[in-house]
C-alpha cells in the first residue's frame, strides 16, 4: 500500500476508534505502530501526562520500545520527556554525536540499537498531554514530510483524547486519562501471562491480545481484564491473522 493511502487509512481506523466507551489505548497503539509502517522510523511509543503532571507510559509499537520509555521515566531524562515539559519537538537527535544532553538515556538507547530520536508533542490549544516518540536504528535525519506525518498523526490521536466528547469536562477528562493509565497495568500483566502459558515473547503476547480484542469487537483493557480475572484461559486468546500478500 502507498503511504498516501496507508496515511489516509489510519486516519480512518483512528476515528473509528472514537466510539462511545473508546479506549485510549487502543487508539495509542494504533498511532505507535502506523507511525513505524509510514514513517522512515523503526519504532515508536507514546507517553501521557497523569492529571498530576506525571508522565506514564501507555503504548508502543514493540517490547524494547516499551522498556526504553519506562526507563526514560525511572531516570527522568531523554527526548519524551523534555518534548513533554518544554511543548517543543525534538527531531534528527544523533545519539551517537551526542552524549552529554542525556547521560543515562543516550547509552541504554544505543545499546538498544538505536542511532537517532524524535520526540513530538501531543499538543492542542496550548495544553501539552504528552509525546510521541520515534527511533530509528540508523543514522541521517528524518524527512520533512515524513515529520509532518507524525505531527499529524499525533494531533489527530491528541483530538482524539480531549475533544471524543464536547462535553467532557475537566474532572471527567482527568478521570479517563488515569484510566487510560491504570489500563496499562492490567493490560502488561495479561501480556505476562499469556506469553507464560504459551511459551511466546511479549511482542507476540501482545499481538494476540490485540487480535482477540478486534475479532470479538472488544477494548483490549476489557479482553486484558477478563484474562487476568480468570474469565478468559490464554489458551483461548486468538492468534493475528498473517499479513496478505500483495502483488
Amino acid at each position: 500500500m502507498a503511504r498516501e493511502s496507508l496515511l489516509i487509512a489510519t486516519l480512518v481506523e483512528l476515528a473509528d476508534n472514537l466510539v462511545d466507551n473508546y479506549d485510549v489505548i487502543d487508539v495509542l497503539t494504533v498511532l505507535s505502530d502506523r507511525c513505524v509502517e509510514t514513517i522512515d522510523v523503526d519504532a515508536a511509543g507514546v507517553m501521557l501526562a497523569s492529571p498530576g503532571g506525571e508522565l506514564q507510559f501507555v503504548a508502543s509499537s514493540s517490547e524494547s520500545m516499551r522498556v526504553l520509555e519506562l526507563f526514560q521515566i525511572q531516570a527522568d531524562e531523554g527526548p519524551c520527556v523534555d518534548c513533554y515539559r518544554s511543548g517543543e519537538a525534538i527531531v534528527n537527535y544523533d545519539l551517537t554525536e551526542h552524549d552529554d544532553r542525556w547521560p543515562l538515556f543516550t547509552p541504554r538507547a544505543l545499546a538498544q540499537g538505536f542511532r537517532a530520536v524524535h520526540s513530538l508533542p501531543m499538543r492542542l490549544r496550548g495544553r501539552t498531554i504528552g509525546a510521541l516518540n520515534l527511533f530509528r536504528t540508523h543514522q541521517g535525519p528524518l524527512g520533512v514530510d515524513d515529520v509532518a506525518a507524525a505531527q499529524g498523526l499525533a494531533d489527530v490521536a491528541t483530538i482524539a483524547i480531549l475533544q471524543h466528547q464536547s462535553s467532557l469536562d475537566s474532572r471527567a477528562l482527568n478521570e479517563q486519562l488515569s484510566n487510560a493509565l491504570n489500563s496499562r497495568i492490567i493490560i502488561e500483566q495479561a501480556k505476562g501471562m499469556i506469553s507464560q502459558a504459551t511459551n511466546c515473547d511479549m511482542d507476540e503476547a501482545f499481538g494476540r491480545l490485540r487480535a482477540h480484542a478486534r475479532n470479538h469487537n472488544e477494548g483490549l483493557t476489557g479482553v486484558a481484564t477478563r484474562i487476568v480475572e480468570g474469565k478468559l484461559a490464554t489458551n483461548e486468546v486468538d492468534f493475528p491473522l498473517p499479513p496478505k500478500l500483495t502483488k
